[in-house]
């Protein structure tokens, strides 16, 4: 049994040089992959093969018959697809019926090229449409032109790729050590990466682990879905996980993904496990749902990170909403949520106690960007808001960088499901397992580091455990959660006439000329701090104008005349009396509970929490002051805190002419401000380490300084 998949892997990458010349090394994947699992078809179906290749003749001649009867031919694909079996006498679900193999194919270099072709056309239909996902034809006819085909196949003639050989396991890994050098040398991006295997092991044991007890009964049969599967792998891991706990469970696995190589990789592997109740698809994830009417008990996936969603946008905004959330959608540059999104809809739905409503639960791998991208009302907060209040986060880990083969950022695993065990209900755990890491001796890619097994286990162990510790913390749901409000501050302007800024209003406004000498005439070029009074005193100018001078014009050109005449003659100033822009009647505005929902406001005066928010007495009436623009600011209040009190204790004693904006509310609960959630790792985990004392540094310093003057001194002298 091979059990070391780097020396196979290097094995095949060394074939992958004899194409260097036809085809560039990012180009090798088109000839290495289709090749390799065509070897691993072949040795598979050995066994077999000449009880295939009897029933086949003995059918052949009776489809000849019934066609020149004019009858229907049999369909012998199921036939043979039973016959062929596995060494175990299990059948396989597939067949090849042509008299050739990877040992005659090398006996014919001659006609090595036709003879190829006519052996993958006597597969059976479902694994030819997997070769057609390798367009592998176009291939062949390029080794052959190039003179390479012959040498390629007879140095994979050579690999024995038996599962007694090689197990399923290490053949996964195979494929993607291969895949990964593919993508290096095309410079592939960050987000097209493989997942690492003890990644997977860490994902698959947060997901499963919970459920031993139910995985272990006698009969069990689960269902566990990729829906960016690549080659496979999760979904081998978390079979290889359910088989080591129960031999006698049934494991039903379905993937899709996009890339086509990738899903003819893992279709291909399905197979050869003999899978026949799984099944997977080719297609975009957020845009096809390939298994509309199946539910899952378990989901994984590690979509591309910060992959863009442009193409799939007009698609996805015909929709009345996407995967039954209907809220905002992230930003178009990451779709990474949505892949969450369209997991969490193929939750089965979750009763306690009935076994027809079982729930669900997934794991997916993201970069840090889900967990705080995009403040308060905006889509990547909105889809967090969502998981979060329908209680359905349970725990995300922190991953240590430079764990993935294409890139070194930092990862995150979130543990979502619609069953939250009792004890978890309300909480979200979070576990820092960034210092976890083993440094590798040898790096593949941007992977320096790999988590061992002690860190596995002492992960899942925090993970069962839902303690607070180092690197553990438990928290309420509404600890992520805050409320954004916009705080604002009056306008103050101070008004005065001078050369200069007569001489702008009338280059812009010369039809005003004789109307603005009446109030320069009344105004003279004096310094006034009350706008108000100013505007109350021009207006009144105004109206009293003969006739025959032209005042105000009427409409919008009248609007714009008004606001030249205050942007050219006025300038904020910080002692000046704040700007009018409403007066109210009193019971004109009434202040309402809905804009504190779920809040318990302190004891204040009517008159106290009006001018919190920026109505402020004024005898009979209630005065609303413009808001200075440059003086707005935000404030992100806790969910658990109400605005008022932390209002009055975080801004009013600095700045005691500010309020709170009213019209800023929340499109959900109607609140003041907008609910916004975010979890921030740095922020839970941070430890302060004070700076080491002054004394040690210069100390330190005068050492390095002494050893300088000394090299010195050895050069000049």
């Amino acid at each position: 049994m091979i059990t070391n998949f780097q020396q196979l892997a290097n094995f095949i990458w060394s074939v992958a040089d004899l194409l260097r010349g036809p085809y560039r090394p990012p180009q090798y994947e088109r000839v290495m992959l289709p090749l390799t699992v065509l070897r691993r078809f072949d040795a598979v179906l050995a066994p077999s093969k000449q009880t295939v290749l009897s029933k086949y003749a003995e059918l052949d001649a009776r489809n000849k018959r019934l066609r020149e009867e004019m009858r229907e031919p049999i369909n012998v694909d199921p036939v043979l697809n039973n016959l062929a079996k596995d060494e175990n006498g299990t059948p396989l679900g597939f067949h090849n019926h042509s008299q050739l193999d990877f040992t005659k194919l090398k006996g014919d270099p001659d006609n090595i090229g036709r003879h190829l072709a006519d052996y993958i056309a006597g597969f059976s239909e479902n694994i030819r449409k997997i070769f057609e996902r390798f367009e592998f034809e176009k291939e062949i006819e390029k080794l052959e032109e190039s003179n390479r085909l012959y040498q390629v196949v007879s140095q994979f003639a050579e690999i024995d790729l038996h599962p007694r050989k090689v197990d399923n396991i290490t053949m996964g890994l195979v494929f993607e050590d291969l895949i990964r050098r593919f993508n290096e040398a095309a410079n592939e991006t960050a987000g097209d990466h493989f997942t690492p295997r003890e990644v997977i092991q860490l994902m698959v044991n947060l997901l499963l682990e919970p459920d031993t007890s139910v995985l272990t009964q006698a009969g069990v049969i689960v269902t566990i879905c990729d829906p960016a599967c690549g080659t496979g792998g999760m979904l081998a891991e978390a079979q290889n996980w359910i088989r080591a706990h129960n031999e006698q469970a049934t494991v039903k696995v379905f993937g899709q993904d996009y890339n086509p190589r990738s899903y003819a990789v893992a279709a291909s592997d399905l197979l050869i496990k003999g899978h026949k109740d799984g099944q997977v698809l080719l297609g975009n994830t957020l845009t096809d749902d390939p298994f509309p009417d199946t539910r899952f008990d378990y989901l994984l996936a590690n979509p591309p990170f910060g992959v863009d969603w442009k193409a799939e946008k007009k698609t996805i905004d015909r929709w009345p909403n996407f995967r039954g959330y209907s809220g905002k959608l992230p930003r178009i540059n990451d779709g990474a949520l949505l892949f969450l999104l369209y997991m969490m809809s193929k939750f089965q739905d979750y009763k306690p106690s009935d076994r027809d409503r079982p729930g669900s639960r997934t794991a997916i791998v993201f970069n840090g960007s889900p967990l705080f991208t995009g403040g308060a009302g905006s889509g990547e907060s909105e889809i967090r808001r969502w998981i979060i209040e329908r209680d359905q986060l349970e725990a995300i880990v922190a991953l240590p960088e430079q764990m993935f083969y294409n890139t070194g950022i930092g990862t995150f695993i979130w543990v979502v499901s619609n069953r939250k065990a009792e004890h978890r209900k309300g909480k979200i755990q979070l576990i820092d397992a960034r210092e976890r890491y083993t440094p590798m001796k040898r790096s593949l890619g941007d992977k320096r580091r790999y988590l061992d097994q002690a860190a596995l286990d002492a992960v899942t162990r925090e993970h069962g455990a839902t303690e607070h510790s180092q690197t553990s913390r438990v928290f309420d749901n509404t600890d992520f959660g805050y409320r954004r409000i916009t705080v604002l501050r009056p306008l103050r302007l101070r008004f005065q006439i001078t050369e200069e800024t007569r001489e702008r209003f009338l280059n812009t406004c010369p039809e005003l000329f004789d109307a603005f000498q009446a109030i320069q005439d009344e105004l003279s070029t004096e310094p006034y701090s009350d706008w108000n009074r100013v505007w109350d005193d021009v207006q009144r100018i105004f109206k009293h104008l003969p006739d025959y001078v032209e005042g105000w014009a009427k409409g919008a050109k009248g609007t714009a005349q008004k606001k030249i005449f205050r942007d050219c003659f006025t300038i904020t100033a910080p002692d000046a009396a704040p700007v009018v822009a409403k007066r109210h009647k009193k019971g004109e505005v009434l202040v309402s509970s809905a804009w504190f929902p779920g809040q318990i406001l302190p004891e204040l005066e009517a008159a106290d929490l009006y001018a919190l928010l920026g109505l402020y007495a004024d005898g009979k009436t209630l005065l609303e002051y413009e808001p200075a623009p440059a003086l707005k600011d935000f404030e992100n209040i806790p969910l658990k805190e109400d605005i008022v009190s932390y209002f009055l204790r975080e801004v009013r004693p600095y700045v005691n002419d500010a309020w709170i904006d009213r019209e800023t509310l929340d499109e959900q609960d109607g609140g003041v401000g907008k609910v916004g959630y975010e979890i921030n790792f740095n922020r839970v985990f941070f430890e302060y380490k004070p700076p080491r004392p002054l004394a040690v540094i210069d100390a330190e310093l005068a050492e390095v300084e002494k050893r300088i003057m000394s090299l010195l001194r050895d050069v000049t002298e």
